[in-house]
């Protein structure tokens, strides 16, 4: 099947659909479609933006001024980058959701039928999933700069705080659609949110390590998102950064690399249905 593109007298010009300009021009067309959808959908708004914005506020508001006094140090360097790893797989939960139900509607099978590049579905909500998740990082770090939080470690250690979320989220989004594309009931991805909200009360940013019973510190302090969000704060303030980097890139890569087939499969299954 070919793509019309230019029709100039007697030259037709077409453009196949499995080309890689035709990829990217599709690509680029479902994501606005996916970025506008969830734009307009309350709930992927609330839970990617407006919850974790109003959860930093909470935290900053309750438990900060008691962190720093047993730190000695801002609660925003451990509060912000858990707040935005948050955010970010609280959002990938909502994105599933309204995945699983394009598949029981039938929207993907009508998309799998249209001239369009058989990649650009997933490869669209991988784009929009970053651009949503970098949308909420900066949204998140204007409210804790209002609060008090800052860079001090330089430009490259930003930028590289600012990717952190975005490969975390991504990993995670992996997880929600392998399980969305399998299962269009929003109960079964729903069921994710539980994990997340442990994941997030025993990490680093929730409160420092040493405040946990000695039993459970090691799992506190190995867990993904308590890397994650040791990393940011030693891009962002200081303190070791090394291996909480590198467990970040394990366990995002990680993720990414088992749940990616299992995700390509089933989105191509629920395609064709």
């Amino acid at each position: 099947m070919m793509t019309l593109l230019a029709d100039r007298g007697d030259v037709t010009r077409v453009e196949s659909e499995v080309s890689y300009a035709a990829l990217v021009r599709h690509t680029a067309i479902q994501t606005q479609r996916l970025l506008l959808r969830w734009v307009r959908n309350p709930i992927t708004v609330l839970e990617a933006l407006i919850i974790p914005c109003l959860l930093l506020i909470m935290l900053e508001t309750v438990v900060g001024g008691q962190i720093r006094r047993f730190t000695g140090e801002s609660a925003l360097y451990g509060s912000v980058p858990m707040v935005t790893i948050t955010g970010a797989v609280s959002g990938a939960v909502g994105c599933g959701v309204l995945l699983g139900r394009e598949r029981e509607a039938g929207l993907l099978a009508r998309f799998w039928v249209l001239p369009v590049h058989r990649a650009s579905g997933l490869t669209s909500r991988i784009v929009a999933e970053g651009c949503r998740i970098f949308a909420g990082t900066l949204a998140i770090l204007l409210v804790g700069y209002l609060l008090g939080f800052r860079f001090h470690q330089g430009v490259p250690a930003t930028l590289l705080f600012l990717a952190i979320p975005v490969l975390f989220g991504l990993a995670f989004a992996t997880i929600v659609t392998a399980f969305a594309v399998f299962n269009a009931k929003a109960a079964l991805v729903e069921g994710i949110t539980i994990l997340t909200s442990l994941m997030m009360f025993f990490s680093t940013g929730f409160v420092p390590l040493a405040a946990y019973p000695t039993w459970i510190q090691p799992v506190v302090r190995n867990q993904p998102m308590s890397v994650a969000v040791d990393a940011m704060k030693a891009l962002a303030l200081e303190g070791p950064l090394a291996r909480p980097l590198t467990l970040t890139f394990v366990w995002s890569i990680s993720a990414i690399v088992l749940f990616a087939i299992p995700a390509t499969i089933g989105y191509r299954r629920a395609s064709r249905r």
